[in-house]
């Protein structure tokens, strides 16, 4: 049984004969949980990473929520990341798999979206992007606020900080380092030390 009730999200209809790309901003990049055939730097225009959603799941509780990134639509901005091809073999359980993990509420909305591959291709995508509208949206937050949330929350997949800290180094190991995220690291860490 799902833990996310399919008539609760509108969904992007996926034709698994031809397989499908997923756009990786957050931990998908570090931790896909989904078999791939191919694995690229991307680049998707019209929208801004950022820590603006709360997580009462994965890196926080309804008790103690922490922040997870999101995908923020914003004119004018572009966020890189990695386009995962997963192969018309294993479609059906991979879309089951990252349905599962990114609409365990309905807090993520799931998009198609056009990527911009390292290659110069083009390509239709599955990205999950945070309604605004939804209780979990936490709208912009201050960095300091930021580091002191992730600094003390934990959820079911671990420390909030260590998404925070895995997101920002294997971003910096592909050329994509993030500053805001780099900055919040060093932050968050100092909160820790103390």
């Amino acid at each position: 049984m799902s833990s996310y009730d399919a008539a609760d999200h509108a969904l992007v209809h996926v034709d698994l004969r031809e397989g499908f790309w997923v756009f990786g901003y957050g931990s998908l990049m570090w931790s896909p949980g989904f078999a791939f055939v191919e694995r690229l730097p991307a680049v998707l225009s019209g929208y801004a990473r950022s820590f603006c959603m709360w997580s009462i799941h994965h890196r926080g509780s309804p008790e103690v929520p922490g922040l997870v990134l999101a995908l923020d639509a914003e004119a004018g901005a572009s966020c890189q990341g990695l386009a995962f091809r997963v192969g018309p073999e294993v479609a059906e359980q991979a879309l089951a798999e990252l349905r599962e993990r990114e609409l365990v509420s309905s807090a993520y909305l799931e998009h198609e979206v056009v990527l911009t591959l390292s290659d110069g291709r083009d390509v239709p995508a599955l990205a999950y992007v945070v309604d605004p509208a939804h209780v979990q949206y936490t709208g912009p937050l201050s960095l300091e606020r930021q580091a002191e949330v992730i600094a003390g929350a934990c959820g079911g997949r671990g420390p909030n900080c260590d998404y925070l800290f895995s997101t920002a180094e294997h971003l910096a190991q592909l050329g994509m380092e993030d500053l805001e995220l780099t900055e919040l690291s060093e932050m968050v860490r100092h909160r820790l030390k103390t």
